[in-house]
């Protein structure tokens, strides 16, 4: 089994690890709703009905009191 001749030292590791970055979200706005929005997510909009591009997913429960 093959390992290495000498350690690799923390600082030359994270040095090398430095360059992986997170790249910001694309947001996209709902066309029917106008929320804004993660693309390939489900969402839910100010009155709480769940959207998926464009069509509601799930209806808002009413509530009566």
């Amino acid at each position: 089994m093959a390992h290495p001749k000498s350690r690799i030292s923390k600082q030359r590791k994270r040095k090398r690890r430095t360059h992986y970055k997170a790249t910001t979200p694309q947001i996209g706005t709902c066309t029917t709703t106008g929320e804004r929005h993660l693309y390939h997510r489900a969402y839910y909009d100010s009155e709480g009905n769940m959207y998926y591009r464009g069509k509601v997913l799930v209806k808002a429960a009413d509530e009566e009191a």
